[in-house]
């Protein structure tokens, strides 16, 4: 098996809410760390991933919302600091399209979700170093986190929809 790291400057885990029923919100969490081995990235099926999330790291370019966030309202970094993924089962579909099956925890609670993955491609860097791009995206019910904060509009829909849309970009170099 073969170790990779994350190019962070070339990755993001990012996410979109729907905001009073007519608008996305976006956000992307900053800080991160993933233990990746494989025996070959062009093919994920032997692949172990696990993904750890700093939840204070949150950003949707709104700082009294990332607060919001962060409190005991949503997330309670305080209590529960780590978002963690960890990948249980990896079927392919084709050559570049994958279901990565694993446990999402949030808040202490764990619930099995599933990636719907693309390998994006190999190519070497100008400086010689073989890179792997993936991206990977799934949604998930807030509500099944505990993450229940709301309010109702005056229209009658909701201030935060349930629904959150993730999505995981890596670039990855062998260590």
């Amino acid at each position: 098996m073969v170790k990779y790291s994350i190019d962070f400057s070339h990755s993001s885990i990012t996410f979109s809410v729907k905001h009073m029923m007519i608008t996305n919100v976006k956000g992307v969490f900053d800080s991160y760390s993933a233990a990746i081995e494989a025996d070959t990235l062009e093919d994920l099926t032997t692949a172990k991933i696990a993904i750890e999330i700093d939840v204070a790291s949150i950003s949707t370019k709104d700082q009294a919302r990332d607060n919001h966030l962060v409190s005991a309202d949503f997330f309670h970094a305080d209590k529960y600091p780590k978002i963690n993924f960890v990948a249980t089962t990896i079927s392919k579909i084709n050559d570049q399209n994958y279901n990565i099956i694993g446990n999402l925890t949030i808040k202490d609670v764990m619930k099995p979700i599933t990636f719907q993955a693309t390998y994006n491609g190999h190519v070497q860097s100008p400086w010689g170093q073989d890179t792997y791009a993936f991206s990977a995206s799934t949604r998930i019910n807030r509500k099944e986190f505990r993450l229940l904060y709301n309010a109702v509009l005056e229209s009658g829909g909701l201030l935060i929809s349930e629904n959150v849309d993730v999505t995981i970009d890596f670039q990855l170099y062998p260590i």
